[in-house]
């Protein structure tokens, strides 16, 4: 066996590579969205709401809070634009568009806790219908994409545009999970809306 020389030039390990930190990335989102698919269409539904914050029913509870998360994530993209300089007529942004840019992400994700809570623990995965099946589809890949963001976020030297791209999908998702349960049982008559 041959020695080292020891006043060789030290070369710095070389590290995964972008495109490998973003497949390890992805590969947690996806992890996340069929984990919870999984215990969606396994967990017995219980078919009853465990709270409903003060609603008339779940219905309405995931409807409201489902709509008040769509409207925070709007303030994510404005925020993100703007802080990326690409808000038409802004001009650069100020410092505590960060601050809202991280606080309004961070309440519509709480919001969409107990929203999800109930539709894997009371409802299931269920697939009584292409609207059902798309919204459930669409739930757990929110997930995934949330924890494929939050994780990127953390990891250095991802591709440039993975962080915006993971942020749109988020935004894409929410709002396919919202047209497909809160916006359908807001245009559906008889049913009370608060």
């Amino acid at each position: 066996m041959g020695t080292m020389d020891p006043h060789a030039p030290v070369r710095a390990r070389a590290g995964p590579s972008r495109r490998a930190r973003l497949l390890a990335v992805l590969a947690l989102g996806v992890g996340v969205a069929v984990a919870l698919g999984v215990y969606g269409r396994l967990h017995p539904a219980a078919g009853r709401p465990l709270f409903t914050l003060g609603f008339s029913g779940m219905l309405q509870m995931k409807a409201w809070l489902g709509s008040a998360a769509v409207a925070l994530l709007l303030v994510q993209v404005t925020t993100a634009l703007w802080m990326w300089g690409r808000l038409p007529g802004a001009g650069t942004a100020p410092p505590w568009a960060a601050l809202v840019h991280r606080y309004s992400g961070s309440v519509a994700f709480v919001l969409t806790l107990p929203v999800a809570f109930h539709c894997l623990w009371a409802l299931g995965l269920a697939t009584t219908s292409p609207r059902v099946v798309v919204h459930g589809i669409a739930g757990c890949l929110f997930y995934g994409a949330f924890a494929a963001k939050m994780l990127g976020l953390r990891v250095r030297r991802l591709p440039r545009r993975a962080i915006p791209l993971l942020g749109v999908t988020l935004l894409a998702l929410l709002v396919l999970a919202w047209l497909t349960a809160a916006l359908w049982l807001f245009t559906r008559p008889g049913i009370p809306l608060t």
